[in-house]
């Protein structure tokens, strides 16, 4: 099989091998960080806001994943709802990306990065 820059082998063994996109990678990330209350949604570049303007759904949207030796780093942009605290929602947006990632693909995370992109001023608490 020729190797793809864009997935990510977990398992090779006398059945076959399993790989993970770095897409599958960022939407775990993504929909893991909208699961925490105080999360209003994910943020993205103009290119994504169009995207989901127009109702397709982009869902690693504001995820950035690289992906070496089996180590993962995730750097998430999200915006907040008005009235949550930002370093208590940030902090349990990291632990459920890192938990949820893990879990799903054995991959191990060495960090998650979260930038807030903005507030939501029509999700209060």
């Amino acid at each position: 099989m020729a190797e793809d820059r864009k997935a990510y082998m977990i398992k090779d063994d006398n059945l076959g091998e399993v790989r993970i996109a770095d897409e599958v990678v960022a939407i775990i990330a993504g929909l893991a960080a909208t699961e925490v209350e105080g999360v209003s949604s994910m943020a993205g570049n103009i290119t994504n806001e169009l995207v989901s303007k127009l109702g397709m759904k982009n869902l690693s949207k504001g995820v950035k994943v690289e992906v070496a030796n089996g180590v993962v780093h995730v750097d998430v942009a999200l915006n907040i709802a008005f009235g949550y605290g930002i370093p208590d929602v940030s902090g349990k947006v990291q632990e459920r990306v890192k938990t949820a990632i893990e879990n799903m693909t054995g991959l191990q995370v060495s960090s998650v990065d979260i930038r807030i992109a903005a507030v939501d001023l029509g999700k209060h608490k």
